[in-house]
């Protein structure tokens, strides 16, 4: 493995709870969520804010022997239970086999279309079960494509087609996995963790809308699945990359619930039936950061953006709580990626208790 001289260390930091109240615990995890920036992504052209990286990098850095091995001692690093990836690549020729050889196993699916990153959940057999599994593809909220012509292919260049047209509109290539584990040190405690990669463009906000719609919706269906499945009251964690600002439409749907999430205006000029029969009730979710210290001031970096666009969302519950939070530099003056961050986003994390 490269061996970095720039080295940055994950500090979990305890979370103080107002209650004071005494939390009988029988165990905790880790779950940790990274966007880790797909090579296929890795220009010099997408990342001319960031001369640091690109400097030295143009020829060290960049090339995917050097960063692939920087991205995967920082997965290690984290020492995590539970790693949420997003623009996972390389995985079955890659990530897959060195993770393996670490004491991981792997859930994944690749982007639709000829996509080559994706989703992936990897997890630490030793401390947890994997009970159930889901796949997400939000091409399956576009209305019927049966007579769409061009517009049934694959969207390769998202802006290369009339996206008036719904059943190109909707048709981003975004993927998200549900699961559900249940810890070897409480066995009677289940989790169910979503993790997903919404669609980028801020032009485009009623598809990323439909597909949190999308995501909340099968996530509460899989909930209910798991509940009865394993007569149990499962634990609900959800995260990703949500390309969502703090307070946007996404972000309020998500931690407000359907009933206060306002008027459907975008998406009902698009008419996506499909929504309307996935209606279910709400799980009730807060953002991790935003409950214990507020959210982040940045967890990307782009040449067009700075700030938080990556979240853990997590149910309320009398069974599980944070007990520390992994800390967010707030000290980034440069660009990412660079010499200390191999991806232009954060990783984001938490210790949960188990009770």
């Amino acid at each position: 493995m490269v061996s970095n001289p720039f080295v940055w260390t994950p500090n979990f930091i305890p979370v103080e709870h107002d209650d004071n109240s005494e939390f009988p615990e029988t165990g905790s995890f880790r779950v940790v969520s990274y966007n880790i920036l797909a090579q296929v992504y890795v220009k010099s052209s997408l990342f001319p804010h960031s001369p640091s990286f690109f400097c030295i990098a143009e020829h060290f850095f960049r090339r995917w022997e050097t960063r692939s091995e920087q991205v995967l001692s920082r997965l290690l690093s984290l020492d995590a239970d539970l790693l949420c990836l997003q623009e996972l690549d390389e995985f079955e020729s890659f990530y897959k086999p060195l993770l393996e050889s670490k004491g991981y196993s792997s859930i994944y699916i690749q982007r639709s279309g000829n996509r080559r990153d994706g989703c992936g959940i990897i997890y630490k057999p030793e401390r947890c079960q994997l009970l159930k599994q889901q796949f997400l593809d939000y091409n399956d909220i576009a209305p019927d494509e049966t007579t769409a012509g061009r517009a049934s292919e694959s969207v390769e260049e998202e802006n290369d087609r009339d996206v008036s047209d719904p059943r190109v509109r909707f048709r981003r290539n975004c993927v998200g996995i549900l699961s559900a584990f249940r810890f070897n040190h409480a066995p009677s405690n289940i989790v169910v963790i979503a993790n997903t990669h919404l669609y980028w463009d801020p032009a485009l906000q009623d598809v990323k809308l439909a597909q949190a719609k999308y995501l909340l919706a099968k996530l509460s269906q899989f909930e209910k699945e798991i509940s009865q499945e394993f007569n149990s009251n499962p634990v609900v964690l959800v995260a990703g990359d949500f390309n969502s600002t703090p307070g946007d439409r996404v972000y309020n749907y998500i931690t407000s619930g359907r009933r206060n999430s306002g008027p459907d205006v975008e998406l009902s000029s698009f008419k996506v039936p499909d929504l309307e029969s996935l209606k279910v009730p709400a799980i009730p979710l807060d953002s991790l950061y935003a409950a214990v210290q507020g959210e982040p001031a940045l967890t990307n970096w782009s040449p067009n953006f700075k700030g938080t666009l990556d979240y853990i969302f997590f149910s309320p519950s009398a069974s599980m709580r944070p007990k520390t939070i992994l800390e967010v530099p707030p000290d980034v003056e440069e660009g990412l990626p660079n010499h200390f961050h191999p991806s232009d986003h954060l990783p984001i994390g938490a210790d949960f208790s188990l009770s």
